[in-house]
């Protein structure tokens, strides 16, 4: 697989985990209700104050921005 392919592929992952840690973070601290993280449905554990969807939103984000980078450049 090419470098493009395989970073195409990164870029749609990294929309879809955007897409679904966000609607969880957004259920955690934008509505006030408690959306389920885990099977159980306890609900999202926190860690420093904030439920740990919004962890895997920016780590998603920052896959997200590096994949568009190598995207865009030539080498």
């Amino acid at each position: 697989m090419k470098r493009t392919g395989v970073l195409k592929a990164i870029l749609l992952i990294s929309i879809i985990g955007v897409l679904f840690s966000g609607f969880l973070t957004f259920g955690e601290l934008g509505s006030g209700k408690t959306a389920t993280c885990s099977l159980s449905g306890s609900g999202c554990s926190a860690i420093f104050g904030l439920p740990t969807c919004f962890y895997g939103l920016v780590m998603y984000l920052i896959v997200l921005v590096l994949a568009i980078v190598g995207l865009r450049s030539k080498n």
